[in-house]
């Protein structure tokens, strides 16, 4: 054995790592056995937490969103993280891009165009305690609003407050990379001993596996939908295998080359095939209709902001606001202990305000604009009756009308922008997975140089690890249907991790505004 091999084993914090693999391994099994158990025991369990817990996931999410803005525009803000010294290692914009992709991966792309259409249609009773009338004005008018509430400025908060909270633990204090250390301010050193380490920290990085396992998953399946969609390539397990393998492949390969290279190079890729899509929709589609559904659905926000912030399940009721809005606040919370690490590590040398800017502002304009493009030319599209996206979904569920629109873009576009939407989709998750390998190899051992990685073997292991078990999840349990209880699985871990992010939102506080700033 190498004497690298050997301090390798020594940096190990064998107590998360090993309690994580057996679970994550374990899941996998009672997946492949019964996956009709898992998926129900998972649902029922997620389930319950939003009814019983929904009030506290909003409560906790609108104290991130107030906390940041107060940050913002504080004299917080001047503070550069690192020390007055310090320079960033990234230009603005690429630092931007990373940020980005590093965090969104498929979802945006796979919902910018079905959600705001899902609502619209009322496919599971969204709209029906609301007294809001299916495929009305009024209707493509409120899908837009939601899905901006849904997707801009309350969950970038979440993944910003925390980010900060890591940076000025780890550049500031000098202390620990992981998850245990943010909670120091409120608990002392003792909060750092073995055991609740060990059980704040496994149960973070849990999370954050489960949700990187159901990410593979469903970029595989939502690359398989694609060519079968549009190019009527039928599934087959030969390609199913091999889509994941090359997947799995791409984005172990590339966090093994640290985030100055892999990640890099693909945030700025995804970023600009991001801009350009973006761009030539809203130049060939229908540009008014866009501008005004955009303008209409923000005044719908905006006008609604506090009511769905503080609407635990009773006012827009189960089909849509513990469906949808608790459902991704779970996911987001479940990613904020974690995700955070990756942001703080990229943060190095800018101020509290440019961080605030890169990885809560533009991110959430970014989704403004997404949505009101993708949704707004959707939503048009299906108003005039150039396709009936709203019956793809009924028929072909959530995902299919992503590519029913695309087909019928004008000019034939479809046949230009369909490819290129399935490299993104690739793209945008290999992206994430590199950030979030990274973060995962950073709870896994025990100190990790300020301005540094983690190991490259241990990123790779959970890279190959996480593979295996959704590869295997996908093709042999059943395609799409065989992940549902991985999702649900995942949603639920959320559940775990928010009061972890409950104490970190106080820990914060009492870090900023309470104790002495350490600069």
């Amino acid at each position: 054995m190498s004497k690298e091999t050997e301090s390798l084993k020594k940096e190990i914090r064998w107590e998360v790592f090993i309690p994580a693999f057996v679970i994550i391994a374990v899941v996998a099994v009672i997946g492949l056995v019964n996956k009709d158990a898992l998926t129900s025991g998972s649902n029922k369990f997620f389930f319950w937490s939003l009814d019983t817990f929904g009030w506290l996931y909003q409560i906790a999410v609108m104290a991130a969103l107030v906390i940041v803005t107060i940050v913002t525009f504080s004299k917080i803000g001047n503070i550069r993280i690192g020390g007055k010294d310090a320079k960033p290692k990234y230009g603005f914009w690429t630092w931007f891009a990373m940020a980005l992709t590093g965090g969104i991966a498929t979802g945006i792309v796979t919902w910018g165009v079905n959600e705001p259409l899902i609502y619209f249609g009322n496919v599971w009773g969204e709209l029906d305690g609301l007294g809001i009338e299916a495929n009305t004005t009024k209707a493509a008018i409120f899908a837009m609003g939601r899905s901006f509430y849904n997707w801009t400025f309350i969950p970038y908060a979440i993944y910003a407050l925390v980010g900060l909270l890591v940076a000025y633990i780890y550049f500031h204090k000098k202390d620990a990379l992981n998850v245990t250390v943010t909670l120091k301010p409120l608990f002392g050193n003792k909060i750092t001993k073995t055991g609740f380490s060990a059980v704040i920290d496994t149960l973070s990085m849990l999370a954050l596996i489960i949700g990187l396992i159901t990410g593979v998953t469903m970029c595989i399946t939502l690359v398989m939908s694609g060519l079968r969609g549009a190019y009527g390539v039928q599934d087959n397990m030969p390609l199913f295998i091999g889509l994941g393998v090359f997947i799995v492949a791409v984005f172990t390969f590339s966090t093994s080359t640290g985030m100055g290279k892999g990640l890099k190079i693909l945030g700025n890729i995804n970023a600009w095939f991001y801009y350009a899509i973006m761009a030539l929709l809203l130049l060939s589609g229908p540009t008014l209709y866009i501008l005004r559904i955009s303008t209409a659905g923000i005044a719908e926000w905006l006008h609604n902001f506090f009511l769905w912030g503080f609407d635990p399940i009773d006012i827009g009721g189960e089909a849509l606001t513990r469906s949808w809005t608790l459902f991704d606040w779970a996911f987001w919370v479940g990613y904020a202990p974690v995700t955070g690490i990756f942001l703080a590590m990229l943060s190095y040398g800018r101020t509290v305000r440019e961080y605030m800017i890169v990885n809560w502002i533009l991110p959430s304009v970014f989704g403004i604009i997404w949505f009101g493009i993708w949704g707004g030319s959707a939503l048009h599209m299906q108003i005039s009756g150039q396709a009936d996206l709203v019956g793809a979904i009924n028929s072909g569920g959530a995902i299919m009308a992503l590519w029913e629109f695309l087909k019928h873009l004008p000019f034939g576009l479809g046949h230009i922008i369909i490819p290129v939407n399935i490299f993104i989709i690739l793209i945008s998750f290999i992206t994430n997975a590199d950030a979030t390998l990274t973060n995962i190899g950073s709870m896994c051992v025990r100190d990790v140089p300020i301005g540094t990685e983690p190991p490259v073997k241990v990123k790779i292991v959970w890279g190959v690890g996480v593979g295996i078990i959704a590869i295997i999840m996908a093709a042999f349990g059943g395609g799409a249907q065989g992940v549902d209880g991985v999702k649900a699985l995942a949603a639920a871990a959320g559940f775990v991790v928010l009061f972890i992010f409950v104490l970190q939102v106080i820990s914060f506080i009492k870090a900023f505004f309470i104790d002495k700033f350490v600069e």
